[in-house]
């Protein structure tokens, strides 16, 4: 089965708008949790517009479930993990003025990088997650630093779900299947959302956890958390 990982930044980025403590993040990460998510999800950046690193420390006292931290690994981001230890880390190649995620990495131009990275994290007992495209070569790249997972970039699929669907999915099938094939576990995230994950999971045989934060705060504000986050859980049932 595949799990849900609910990415709690979007209720950073409502607290952060007014100042306070309203949303609390704690309080929601346990809420999420108590309606069904099998894991939480932040990715502090260096400016700290949503998830504040403190949040971090007050989240790894009190959550559950499965705790992943995604980001680029800069020094404060490593310094982070090690204090941390959560039970993932997801490198992401985000530049620090960069919007949102928008791109893998090049692994074979990152690759002793990436590899000292995977070396440390792993030695911490963390498991490790690279953030890449669908291209089959650089996932073998991924493969030979040692990595435990990589997490698939989900945005185009999602752009090209709503009038192609079987074209969309296609290369992240191949992608799973080779990643698998090469060792790897496969997460997934990006613009995944009730409309698109149910199609994507089926057609994915070997998805292990996908991470969602935008869509499924965005929907919990007409359904609320509880019911968005059962639909979800739903529709990786299969």
């Amino acid at each position: 089965m595949t799990k849900l990982s609910v990415n709690v930044n979007k209720i950073a980025t409502l607290r952060n708008a007014r100042g306070g403590n309203l949303p609390n993040v704690v309080e929601t990460a346990l809420a999420c949790e108590r309606f069904g998510a099998q894991g939480i999800t932040v990715h502090p950046r260096p400016d700290e517009r949503h998830i504040r690193y403190q949040d971090v420390f007050d989240l790894k006292k009190s959550i559950s479930t499965e705790f992943n931290i995604e980001g680029n690994p800069d020094k404060r981001f490593i310094r982070l993990i090690e204090d941390i230890h959560p039970a993932q880390v997801t490198l992401v190649p985000d530049a620090p003025d960069v919007l949102t995620s928008n791109a893998g990495w090049e692994v074979k131009k990152n690759f002793e990088h990436l590899c000292e990275l995977i070396v440390h994290f792993k030695s911490l007992g963390v498991r490790t997650s690279i953030f890449v495209d669908t291209d089959l070569d650089n996932i073998e790249w991924a493969a030979k630093t040692g990595t435990n997972r990589v997490e698939l970039y989900t945005e185009r699929f999602a752009a090209q779900y709503p009038t192609h669907p079987a074209d969309a999915v296609a290369p992240f099938a191949a992608a799973s299947q080779h990643a698998h094939e090469m060792g790897l576990e496969v997460n997934a995230g990006h613009d995944l959302n009730q409309a698109n994950l149910r199609y994507f999971a089926s057609q994915l045989p070997y998805l292990d956890e996908v991470s969602i934060g935008h869509a499924l705060i965005s929907e919990a504000l007409f359904d609320g958390l509880e019911l968005t986050i059962a639909r979800y859980r739903r529709a990786l049932e299969f």
